[in-house]
């Protein structure tokens, strides 16, 4: 009992939940990730899920020996699905502030988060949302076309583990109190 009450006295207790919040310039500068090695060493996550399809068609047009017309097609299809929570790690900075994370390694293949100046705005996925036929991007050297049903795109925006650690020591005295003499 004596050895409990002794460890009990000595302990510390350490607190530790982490939890995933937006990125933004706040926690940039809260957290002095003002250069690249700094961020380097920072785990990212996805906010929402992105799909990115890629559709490749062979399409000819040929003649048999007896004059028939043969128009003959095919195509391959790759989606690419990266899942909300995906870790993903910094990889540079574009020309404008943005920020390309890595998700997988490969030449091209990196996406694109940007926020507006603003303390609290989150690095949202950017893309130009208006282009005619839908959302395209290069991604590893090939042209995906950005599945705006498939997942929440538009609402993406990069996500960071914050941790708050809380040091608490305790001691604990008994007094024995006091008689008379």
């Amino acid at each position: 009992m004596k050895n409990l009450i002794i460890i009990a006295t000595l302990s510390t207790l350490l607190f530790a939940c982490a939890t995933q919040v937006p990125y933004n310039n706040q926690i940039r500068d809260e957290f002095a990730l003002d250069s690249a090695e700094k961020l380097a060493k920072v785990q990212f996550f996805t906010s929402h899920t992105i799909v990115m399809d890629e559709e490749l068609k062979n399409e000819s047009q040929t003649t048999t020996t007896n004059g028939t017309l043969i128009n003959s097609s095919s195509s391959e299809k790759e989606s690419i699905i990266i899942q909300a929570g995906t870790p993903c790690i910094f990889d540079d900075y574009g020309p404008k502030g943005e920020i390309f994370v890595r998700f997988e390694t490969g030449e091209g293949k990196v996406l694109k988060f940007s926020s507006k100046n603003e303390a609290q705005r989150r690095y949202y996925f950017d893309v130009e949302w208006n282009q005619a036929g839908g959302p395209k991007i290069n991604y590893g050297g090939k042209v995906f076309k950005i599945d705006v049903l498939r997942g929440s795109p538009r609402a993406a925006y990069l996500k960071v583990a914050k941790k708050k650690l809380q040091k608490i020591k305790r001691r604990d005295r008994y007094v024995r109190g006091l008689k008379v003499k």
